[in-house]
């Protein structure tokens, strides 16, 4: 937890602070933004971790070394390290890399030679299926040989409970059987094998489309384009019709359609009954990525046939453990079929599931704590004269991005996004918050969200005008609300 309220965090400190699995970092400035989108030297002096799945960890890289050196590799060859002896066949067979000695360790080794366009397509694949290996695993390993004289102190469950609290927790929450809950070590890495799972399916029934429905999370519609050769997307949520037309002359050939409710990060929510009548009447399986939503605050039970969750949000509350879970929905037709899905979730490492089972036992407390706190901040927000727009999901039927799945009234998903009347930088840089990636966290967390997902369409004429035509605003600043005392919370934008 950040206690401060509130002090500006050095840039490349992690969030949270002097925490080496922390998944965030400070990046407090606009510029500091810019300069890590574009590789500048000296901020990438500073910053030294970051989201796992996009910045290797410490760690990793110290394991890295270690391997070169144990095993000799010579430095022509680049150390990649997975999370299994699976995923290293995953990424060996799709780039045709195999490695030329044996290497016997309890987590998976790729070579792959420097200076090629091969290297980059490799480390990108493995960010988007989310096959990472755990810093805990790492942190334990370099521990026992000596390489890093200290662990992480940190509080966890019994090993022998850990498990049995996580799935427990996940069972109530979805009211699912536990034997319809599969961890994974990411977020993405649950998507990556419900797509997988759908796509062996399906394709033996001639179904070989994916629609993602509004515009996903950037990695999530990587996934897609890995292992679809036909997909369909329709950003716009709102616009049932485009779909309804289109599955007229498609939707036998539909696999599933994919979507997030509410969607990130403009916080829109779909007419779910009428989505879900379109599914039924052509059969099609309807994933839905809950990380926004929880299952504390919107109830999917009566629509996704999939659910997907990044626990690393607001599961974990702390932004320390990268996790991920897939739910088969018992109500809908893939229930049975835990098997085609779940075997291409990667492990799980203990330590990793020790500490989400420890965090996980405030997940509905903390959740109706940020949806009281969003509530009252959304209101102030709307009084702020630098504030130009405020997106949230809340249950009040005359706004647009209105759910009808909300569990009660006063239900606000966690989070906030706004643009300014004002220049970004004049407001961001000026605010104390945490400032950097990831969400769901007890302290209130900060993120230029254009600026970090999508840098490349700022800098171009044409990705401008794409912005402008997903109605993506370049200014875009999202809000994580934390559990802080909301008058301190507010008093912070009031300093502006």
């Amino acid at each position: 937890m950040i206690n401060n309220f509130f002090e500006q965090i050095t840039c490349g400190e992690t969030l949270p602070v002097n925490n080496v699995h922390a998944v965030s970092v400070s990046m407090p400035t606009i510029q500091n933004v810019i300069d890590y989108e574009e590789q500048k030297p000296e901020i990438l002096e500073i910053i030294k971790s970051g989201y796992p799945r996009f910045i290797l960890h410490p760690y990793l890289k110290k394991l890295a070394l270690f391997i070169q050196k144990k095993y000799n590799i010579c430095d022509d060859y680049e150390v990649v390290i997975l999370s299994s002896q699976k995923a290293v066949e995953l990424v060996s067979d799709k780039y045709f890399i195999h490695n030329k000695i044996e290497i016997d360790e309890p987590f998976g080794v790729i070579l792959v030679q420097k200076g090629t366009c091969q290297l980059q397509k490799v480390l990108t694949y493995i960010q988007h299926v989310g096959c990472n290996l755990s810093s805990r695993l790492a942190e334990k390993y370099l521990f026992d040989k000596g390489i890093i004289n200290t662990l992480q102190e940190e509080e966890i469950e019994d090993k022998d409970n850990a498990k049995n609290i996580l799935i427990g927790t996940l069972a109530d929450a979805y009211s699912q059987p536990r034997e319809n809950i599969c961890l994974a070590p990411s977020g993405m890495n649950a998507i990556y094998s419900a797509v997988r799972g759908l796509n062996s399916i399906q394709n033996h029934n001639g179904r070989d489309i994916l629609i993602q429905f509004g515009w996903l999370y950037l990695d999530t519609m990587n996934i897609v384009n890995h292992h679809y050769a036909q997909q369909k997307v329709f950003p716009d949520i709102s616009n049932l019709d485009l779909l309804e037309e289109y599955l007229k002359e498609y939707g036998f050939r539909i696999s599933a359609i994919i979507t997030e409710i509410p969607t990130n990060p403009l916080l829109i929510s779909v007419d779910i009954i009428r989505l879900r009548k379109l599914c039924d009447e052509y059969n099609i399986p309807l994933v839905i990525d809950t990380t926004f939503a929880t299952p504390y605050n919107l109830d999917l039970r009566n629509y996704a046939d999939i659910f997907v969750e990044s626990l690393t949000k607001f599961a974990c509350g702390n932004a320390d453990v990268l996790m991920g879970a897939i739910i088969l929905n018992k109500k809908h037709n893939l229930s049975h079929m835990t098997t085609e899905f779940f075997k291409h979730c990667e492990p799980v490492y203990i330590k990793d599931i020790q500490r989400m089972a420890f965090q996980i036992k405030d997940y509905k407390s903390r959740v109706k704590k940020i949806s009281t706190n969003t509530k009252i901040l959304v209101e102030y927000l709307k009084t702020c004269p630098y504030i130009k727009e405020v997106f949230y999901c809340l249950s009040d039927k005359n706004k647009k991005n209105y759910s009808q799945t909300m569990i009660d009234d006063n239900s606000y998903t966690g989070v906030i996004s706004v643009t300014f009347t004002k220049p970004i930088n004049e407001v961001y840089d000026k605010l104390n918050f945490a400032k950097g990636p990831s969400l769901g966290t007890e302290f209130t967390l900060l993120m230029p969200y254009t600026y970090l997902a999508h840098y490349d369409l700022i800098i171009s004429k044409n990705g401008n005008n794409f912005l402008n035509d997903i109605n993506l605003p370049i200014d875009l600043v999202r809000i994580s609300v934390g559990t802080e005392e909301i008058d301190k919370l507010i008093n912070e934008f009031k300093r502006l």
